[in-house]
């Protein structure tokens, strides 16, 4: 996609873990939410589709994917981007963030700053033109999870790693992606830890591991099975 570099990448403070790759987040960010949900194959065909993460944080993934779709699909079709983050960045600190790939998101950035919200908790939704859409939750995923109402066809699942943060890996947030998802909704993920392999699996998701993004040997790719009666 681009061969820029983040010479200094963002660290979280609560978590004291990178919000994407040193040696490149936007590459990182290709090779595992979007080539790893299969995309832009996966939203060839239905004129909706929705795309839910677990972690905004700086908001690459979702440019990665609002670029990716206004350049692969149709006019008529439109994404539906739902993002969790517990605690945001400001809009100000996002732009500083992603600088370095300012021109290869051609406006997008810039239009993503404009409309971002305050830091309030709660739902927010930013129409950011008549194809895309932005839903922001600023809270603890395992509250407002059970509150969504969506048909999920693609989770990006981001929440730092789970040895740091638990609690974006917790059988609340698997029980309810398998209570939005459809029969082979896809996932993907950076990580490939036993105890979130286990919990899709519960949950009724089918996974595999496969190679990893850079430094990383392993990730986790999968797609809704549905449940065991």
């Amino acid at each position: 996609m681009t061969d820029l570099h983040q010479i200094d990448p963002p660290k979280s403070i609560e978590f004291d873990d990178l919000y994407f790759s040193a040696d490149n987040g936007l590459a990182e960010s290709k090779f595992v939410f979007l080539d790893g949900n299969k995309l832009p194959e996966t939203w060839l065909e239905p004129d909706r589709f929705v795309i839910c993460e677990t972690g905004f944080g700086t908001g690459l993934n979702f440019l990665s994917a609002w670029k990716l779709f206004e350049e692969t699909t149709d006019p008529q079709q439109s994404l539906d981007f739902i993002s969790f983050e517990k605690y945001p960045l400001d809009a100000e600190k996002i732009g500083l963030y992603l600088q370095p790939w300012l021109t290869f998101f051609d406006g997008r950035l810039q239009k993503l700053v404009l409309h971002y919200p305050p830091k309030i908790p709660g739902f927010h939704r930013i129409v950011l033109n008549e194809r895309v859409t932005l839903t922001l939750i600023f809270d603890d995923i395992n509250d407002a999870i059970p509150k969504l109402v969506a048909d999920v066809d693609a989770w990006f699942l981001d929440g730092f790693k789970p040895s740091t943060n638990p609690d974006m890996w917790s059988d609340t947030v698997m029980e309810n992606m398998a209570r939005l998802s459809r029969k082979g909704t896809r996932l993907a993920t950076f990580t490939a830890a036993g105890k979130v392999r286990r919990g899709l699996i519960a949950a009724g998701f089918f996974v595999e591991k496969v190679t990893g993004f850079g430094r990383k040997r392993e990730m986790i790719i999968g797609c809704f099975a549905g449940k065991e009666t």
